[in-house]
């Protein structure tokens, strides 16, 4: 099994439990940039979109002439992904029992859920439901912790095991895919501190707290934005991130 282990204990716990902050991961967790989504998915005609929670990815996959299926174990995440992305063909399922048929698809993507599966279950089935040459594309939305506040807001945070993977270059896949090309873009997003505190609670680490833990953690994000000499008296911060994303063919 390729799951988070001691410490990341809770966060995989609490990774069955996002549907109870669906609206906060609304509200708190970037868009992903065109470029790197393209890049991930080529001129693929036709795309799963695994771990697909609020939608966030399949939102910027949709367009004409591509067929999306969202793919989403949490049934709370699932009714925010149909009202956020109307329209938008969804399934139950998981990484490791995928809804499709084989060789059904031309791309399988993640968008920060990789962490969460079976790395050999899932490469298999990601094997299964994609066609000859076809992509698996794994994407994070990483915040930028050389700067300053930044930094800061992440030790309130706490780390994640998505970050300690991304940061140690960890990212793996099994057979029968080969090695990951990555590709790495940096940028920022405007959000107001409602947003940024939105975005915290919206964390499987804090997801996992005790109520009275939660509240406290929240309350020293909100404190943070309020008096930290780069974010204070700012209706809009700007919050730098980099978008890491890994690609692998199908054989």
């Amino acid at each position: 099994m390729n799951r988070p282990r001691g410490s990341d204990r809770d966060e995989a716990l609490a990774g069955r439990r996002f549907g109870a902050a669906a609206d906060e991961y609304v509200a708190g967790r970037p868009d992903y940039p065109a470029e790197i989504v393209e890049w991930l998915v080529g001129d693929a005609r036709s795309v799963a979109d695994v771990g697909a929670g609020t939608g966030k990815l399949t939102a910027a996959l949709i367009r004409p002439g591509r067929d999306v299926v969202a793919v989403e174990p949490d049934a709370g995440m699932l009714a925010a992904l149909a009202r956020e992305v109307p329209g938008a063909r969804v399934e139950q399922g998981s990484g490791e029992a995928l809804p499709l048929a084989d060789a059904s698809v031309d791309a399988v993507v993640y968008g920060q859920a990789w962490h969460w599966v079976d790395v050999t279950a899932a490469s298999a089935e990601a094997a299964r439901v994609l066609r000859p040459g076809g992509a698996l594309g794994l994407v994070w939305n990483v915040r930028d912790s050389d700067v300053d506040w930044v930094h800061e807001l992440g030790t309130i945070m706490r780390g994640s095991a998505a970050e300690r993977m991304i940061d140690s270059d960890s990212v793996v896949v099994a057979p029968p895919f080969g090695p990951l090309e990555r590709r790495d873009l940096r940028w920022t997003r405007a959000m107001s501190v409602d947003q940024l505190v939105a975005m915290a609670a919206s964390r499987s680490s804090v997801i996992a707290l005790a109520d009275g833990e939660r509240a406290d953690l929240l309350d020293a994000v909100r404190t943070l934005l309020e008096t930290h000499p780069a974010t204070a008296g700012r209706d809009r911060i700007e919050m730098p991130y980099t978008t890491s994303a890994f690609r692998t063919l199908r054989p």
